[in-house]
């Protein structure tokens, strides 16, 4: 199965930042085996669309809705029109701040793949979950619900524990590897052979100098790179490690 490295890139851009991204994304070594995705704020997705035309493009965020008086959001129709294969749904810090829930992840991303574009839907348990020996229930359970009526053809699962978000703090492989085992089985109950076809990443806190050791554990397809992604040589490096992999 190809590797996908997918760069979160937060709240994190300006239009100089993608020309100096850019600039130097594309005097590095040509990959294979593996796709890369860029996720940037919504501002600059036509920005990072124009100025790396060969490289995917997602949104961190999407509206369950297609049309109507919904200001401030943006229909997942909108991003297909500026380009985007891929939305990033249900990330711990849209769960936490904004309150989002299951339900509404699993709307959004049904919203998303209705329209031909790749759901990349996060599921993850926090520090006292894992402390307590719930953290299998808890991420099974989240699965099951955030992906209620979703379409498995296109989707992605990103695991990404809580307590390995922007911590500096990364779940060992062989946690990682465990868990996105336990992903894979919840997949398969639900969507049976089918599941087959999801890629299964990880995200939190993958960084250059850790990606080897997570990509080459048989159940990790890729990551979901947030502060380690906003620097292009940085960004290459896990990329490559994610083509490595997948040998």
């Amino acid at each position: 199965m190809t590797g996908l490295v997918i760069a979160n890139w937060k709240m994190n851009a300006s239009s100089a930042a993608v020309k100096v991204f850019a600039d130097k994304w594309h005097g590095m070594p040509a990959l294979t085996g593996v796709e890369t995705v860029i996720c940037p704020p919504a501002p600059y997705l036509s920005a990072v669309a124009a100025a790396m035309p060969a490289m995917g493009l997602g949104a961190q965020d999407v509206s369950a809705h297609g049309v109507g008086a919904f200001t401030g959001e943006v229909s997942a129709e909108m991003l297909r029109d500026l380009g985007c294969q891929w939305a990033i749904v249900g990330h711990s810090e849209r769960r936490t701040y904004h309150g989002e829930s299951n339900q509404s992840v699993a709307a959004k991303a049904s919203a998303v793949a209705s329209l031909g574009l790749n759901p990349v839907v996060c599921v993850g348990e926090a520090l006292a979950d894992r402390d307590q020996g719930n953290h299998e229930q808890v991420v099974s359970e989240q699965l099951r619900a955030s992906l209620d009526a979703v379409d498995p053809e296109k989707l992605v699962v990103a695991y990404e524990p809580i307590w390995a978000i922007g911590t500096g703090v990364t779940a060992s492989a062989d946690q990682a590897n465990q868990m996105h085992g336990v992903i894979r089985a919840g997949l398969h109950d639900m969507y049976g052979r089918e599941s087959s076809q999801v890629r299964v990443i990880y995200g939190g806190s993958v960084k250059a100098d850790n990606a080897g050791e997570l990509f080459a554990c048989d159940e990790i397809d890729g990551a979901l790179v947030g502060g380690a992604s906003l620097e292009a040589e940085s960004f290459w490096k896990i990329a490559q490690a994610a083509s490595a992999g997948s040998q």
